[in-house]
This record gives structure tokens, sequence and C-alpha cells, in this order.
């Protein structure tokens, strides 16, 4: 039997971009076993999409809340969704 899994879908706003964030979210999604992307938006937020167990996606929505020392983070929006199973890996998208 497959292992459950779902989708995070993140936007993050406020001061995320040029402060390592995007890296940041790497190191944390690839820590957790998460699958996925994130990237940097024109609307100067961060948008992050990871599949994994809910519990591993529950960890890297309180790191998306923290951020990293540089970053501001004012608000996080997020949905849980089904996952799509796409993702071989977690890397930056353009």
């Amino acid at each position: 039997m497959a292992k459950s899994i779902e989708r995070l879908h993140a936007h993050v706003y406020g001061r995320v971009q040029g402060v390592g964030f995007r890296f940041y979210t790497i190191d944390a999604a690839v820590a957790l076993g998460l699958t996925g992307w994130v990237a940097n938006r024109y609307d100067d937020s961060v948008e992050v999409v990871a599949e994994g167990p809910r519990a591993a996606l529950q960890q890297l929505l309180e790191y998306l809340q923290q951020g990293p020392s540089m970053a501001r983070v004012d608000q996080v929006q997020h949905d849980f969704l089904p996952a799509t199973r796409q993702y071989k890996r977690f890397s930056i998208e353009a």
C-alpha cells in the first residue's frame, strides 16, 4: 500500500526575496523528505508547493512561518490539497 501523502501550497509574504528564503526552504524540504518546488513571484512573495506526509508538511509550514534569519515573514497563506505525485525531488522553479 502506498504511503499517504498530501500537497501543501503556500504563498509567503513579507521580506522574503533576496534573503536566502528559497535555499532555506529547499534545505528544510529535503531534510523532511518532501518533493516539490519553491519560486520567487513578481509580487515579491515566495510560492511553495510541497508533497509528502502531512506531519512533514506541517513542519515545513512552521519553517515557512519563521523564515531564515534575514527574512521577515508577515503572512503565510496555505492550503492542503490532494497530492499529484508528479515531483521526484525538491527544487527551485523559475
